[in-house]
């Protein structure tokens, strides 16, 4: 299947004339295919290289690799799942499409053609937004006129990084969506977010779920900021450190020698892991 173009292309970003004008396949030893040290994926699903190398037991590799040249080898530039799919079939050749290009090159190829492929996760794809625009000085602008994105869609997938690791490493493994990512984003409680990702998984929350949720703890809140605070400037340094310790809402109301402690909670696992690290 013919791949359909997105923006203005590899050549946006890296000039044709350093890529290589002419396309030539030819067939090489697999053996002489090394790994691309800026492979930009950073998640490989078994399951998924198994397919693929079902796929291409049947029909043949239809897309070359793309390949620069490493002395008398190869280094892979673009089509790592292709090459783990040929290794368990153990292929001897391998049609390649060899381009000269010099290593910053080679790493902007390798992202660009994983995210036109959408091979990705958002994370992923964050992270080679931040990598390009941090070490090739590449502006958002010029990432979304070479995805065909708005400049918009680049700058919320950037700020996905900004959520704690955990939320994150939900995201990559899907079963946190980038819609959900950018619904707590709007919350600056680091420890809400963790909570209300909880919810997510355990709840099956849908984004608009999601999303009214967090409007009510907003409405919730405005309420709570209304009233008088303690008097006593270590009660809210405790708080904090109960929070911190529990990863989730806590407030203490003392009166003169008694009070009480309110933890919440939004989910029975959530109630769970709280109890859990109680007991630690």
């Amino acid at each position: 299947m013919e791949r359909k173009a997105l923006g203005k292309g590899i050549s946006a970003l890296i000039p044709e004339r350093e890529v290589g004008r002419k396309d030539e396949i030819i067939y090489v030893q697999s053996d002489r295919i090394k790994p691309n040290p800026f492979q930009p994926r950073e998640d490989f699903d078994d399951q998924h290289i198994q397919e693929l190398a079902q796929s291409i037991k049947e029909k043949g590799i239809i897309q070359p690799l793309l390949v620069r040249r490493k002395g008398d080898n190869f280094e892979l530039i673009a089509g790592e799942r292709r090459l783990r799919a040929s290794k368990l079939l153990n292929l001897n050749e391998l049609p390649i499409l060899v381009k000269d290009v010099q290593d910053q090159d080679s790493l902007q190829l390798a992202l660009i053609e994983n995210i036109q492929r959408q091979e990705l996760n958002a994370i992923e794809e964050a992270h080679a937004y931040r990598y390009l625009i941090e070490k090739f000085q590449v502006t958002q602008e010029k990432i979304s006129v070479v995805l065909g994105k708005s400049k918009v869609s680049v700058s919320n997938i950037l700020r996905l990084l900004k959520l704690p690791q955990e939320i994150q490493d939900e995201i990559k493994k899907g079963r946190i969506s980038f819609a959900h990512g950018r619904a707590l984003l709007e919350l600056p409680d680091s420890a809400l977010q963790r909570s209300l990702a909880q919810a997510i998984i355990s709840k099956g929350l849908s984004v608009r779920e999601l999303e009214n949720l967090i409007k009510s703890r907003r409405s919730k809140g405005a309420k709570q900021r209304m009233r008088p605070s303690s008097s006593e400037p270590y009660i809210k340094v405790l708080e904090d450190q109960l929070q911190h310790a529990l990863a989730t809402k806590a407030r203490i109301t003392k009166n003169k020698k008694r009070g009480y402690i309110t933890i919440e909670f939004y989910s029975d696992e959530d109630l769970n892991r709280i109890v859990n690290s109680i007991k630690r």
